[in-house]
């Protein structure tokens, strides 16, 4: 029923737009807040190592499965699963893991647009700080009910406005904005903390691995976790971006950019946070406990940084705007992928327009965030438990055994030589179907069991 449009299906402008654009779905808090504090948690340089191959060894080889399902469907989730296969009883199996697919993105921006209004606060609260309104700046550092409902509308709204603008106008015009932005921010900050004191020991510490903690086991599974959320794999997005990418592209070539560029800002993070902990731990802020674990791990972003930009006067004032405005990039370029994927369905199923469609959807999600926002103790760690660490993973396990086992090899392999006609030639074409069969969904299934125990 949807593919009289995969025609006239809207695609990425450019190259560059699309790798942005999938790149800057990955790119969220997961790489600039979640990875410098494993690192730090974990032995850093050891932790660094793993993460650059567990990337290459169970994110890649997925994030290559999520987006030719996307391309091959040329749909939305639920429409691109039942596509792939001819059999009546695995289309309903394939449409119920679309929407089990579905669920996550939905479910993760519900808790992630709280955060992002976080971030939002932070950076007007720096703002009004150095104009000296003292009331409204402790207002926006404050964590009242009021504060964190604004925030997370003033997100909600910057997410529909741009979602609602398509691939074209919205996404890829944004993404392309934002991302460099991100990456010039990142380079100011990062010259900027290297001059303080206490900065070469944190690069130390991130850059030079301990070769006793590479194999331990706990370090190992939190490097393959962090990889694979990292890229987003299961939350639907990179399948949805995949959806709007033109079949004259090379599908793997793109995937390895996208993962490039996801790697290189989670690598950059922990230049700037690892260095950052250091400068503010030679300032007196207490960052490590006694038995050497992180404290405050979740909240490192919202209260060691900010005490260490206090500590620096004016400049460090204009540093934590900075910082917190590629926070909320960070988090925006996220969050228009998460949003994308519910309003692609209702628009082709149902044929509305966009604009309306992304404000419905929008409004409806953020109805989910404020009952959040008014049970914070009680519901936020629980949402965002539920959506990470068993909705996300239950569904790139899903995609994963569907992609691998029910997805005829020839149809998979015919759709990566668009655009790549030698790609079962090589080595990377003839291990991925089989390794999408077998040790994918292994090494997905030692994620889920590890996050259980």
């Amino acid at each position: 029923m949807t593919q009289q449009n995969s025609s006239d299906r809207e695609h990425f402008g450019s190259r560059l737009g699309f790798v942005l654009a999938a790149a800057g779905a990955a790119v969220g808090l997961g790489n600039i807040w979640g990875f410098p504090t494993q690192a730090a948690s974990n032995g850093g340089g050891a932790f660094l190592l793993v993460y650059l191959v567990m990337i290459l060894v169970v994110a890649f080889p997925m994030l290559v499965v999520e987006m030719a399902i996307g391309r091959a469907g040329q749909a939305n989730p639920v429409d691109s699963m039942r596509s792939l296969t001819s059999n009546p009883v695995a289309k309903k199996a394939g449409a119920l893991v679309g929407w089990i697919g579905l669920s996550v993105p939905c479910a993760v921006l519900a808790f992630y647009s709280i955060v992002g209004g976080w971030l939002i606060c932070f950076m007007l609260g720096a703002m009004t700080d150095i104009l000296g309104m003292e009331s409204a700046t402790a207002w926006f550092k404050g964590f009242s009910v009021e504060r964190n409902l604004f925030g997370t509308l003033v997100f909600y709204v910057l997410t529909v406005l741009i979602v609602q603008g398509g691939v074209k106008q919205g996404i890829e015009k944004w993404s392309t904005r934002l991302m460099p932005a991100l990456f010039i921010l990142f380079g100011l900050l990062f010259v900027y903390i290297m001059t303080q004191s206490g900065a070469m020991e944190g690069l130390k510490h991130y850059l030079v691995p301990d070769f006793e903690k590479v194999f331990d086991r706990k370090l190992i599974l939190a490097a393959m976790g962090q990889g694979f959320f990292s890229l987003t794999i299961g939350g639907c997005s990179m399948l949805i971006y995949g959806s709007y990418l033109s079949k004259k592209e090379n599908l793997p070539k793109m995937a390895m950019n996208v993962t490039l560029v996801d790697t290189a800002v989670a690598f950059i993070a922990g230049l700037v946070v690892m260095p950052a902990m250091y400068v503010a731990m030679q300032k007196g802020v207490q960052i490590y406990a006694e038995d050497g674990s992180l404290l405050s791990s979740d909240t490192l972003v919202f209260t060691v940084l900010p005490l260490m930009f206090d500590s620096l006067g004016l400049l460090g004032q204009i540093f934590s705007i900075a910082f917190f405005l590629l926070l909320t990039i960070a988090a925006l370029t996220s969050s228009i992928s998460m949003l994308e994927c519910p309003v692609s369905l209702v628009g082709e199923r149902f044929n509305t327009k966009r604009g309306p469609t992304s404000w419905v959807l929008g409004g409806i999600i953020a109805l989910f965030s404020i009952v959040i926002v008014y049970n914070f103790g009680e519901m936020f760690g629980l949402v965002a438990m539920i959506a990470t660490q068993y909705l996300q993973p239950i569904a790139a396990l899903l995609f994963c055994i569907f992609g691998g086992w029910v997805w005829n090899r020839n149809a998979k392999i015919k759709e990566l030589e668009q655009g790549c006609p030698e790609f079962s030639q090589g080595l990377f074409g003839k291990l991925w179907p089989v390794y999408v069969k077998f040790v994918c969904p292994l090494l997905v299934a030692t994620v889920i069991w590890a996050s259980f125990g």
